[in-house]
């Protein structure tokens, strides 16, 4: 389970220290462009199956169509080096508009990478609507 709030720095050439506790999880990760302005930092298995749930529905929905290739299309494996760092291309940098201050956050089954102000204005933006959100969620199991 990926859980907890980490402060790290964007080094040059896009080399970013990844927290000690996630680093023993995995030393591969598959780096994507997320949702809502952060990247999506997946382990294999867990990025071929979101992948798999995406390919699943429709194909013939332009919708499932566009998420899939924004989620592959872009993707790169990352491995971490012997000082915990990985190095995140450039594009997925700009994407997401990092700086040289960042908030590295555990999502359950992925870890989102997010520039410290987007994320802070972004949590900031739903925090006063928590108790909306949740009841907006139905959290009983649907039949399939």
């Amino acid at each position: 389970m990926l859980i907890g709030k980490y402060y790290h720095h964007l080094e040059d050439k896009g080399r970013l220290s990844l927290p000690a506790k996630f680093r023993e999880v995995s030393k591969q990760w598959i780096v994507t462009r997320g949702l809502d302005g952060c990247l999506f930092l997946l382990q294999e298995s867990n990025f071929k199956k979101e992948l798999e749930k995406i390919a699943q529905s429709s194909f013939t929905k332009k919708a499932n169509r566009d998420l899939l290739r924004l989620m592959s299309n872009e993707a790169m494996e990352l491995v971490v080096d012997e000082n915990g760092r990985v190095n995140l291309p450039d594009y997925l940098i700009k994407f997401a508009k990092l700086e040289k201050n960042v908030v590295i956050v555990g999502s359950l089954n992925h870890l989102e990478v997010w520039d410290q102000e987007r994320y802070h204005n972004y949590i900031d933006l739903i925090e006063d609507q928590a108790e909306k959100i949740a009841e907006s969620i139905s959290l009983e199991k649907q039949n399939a």
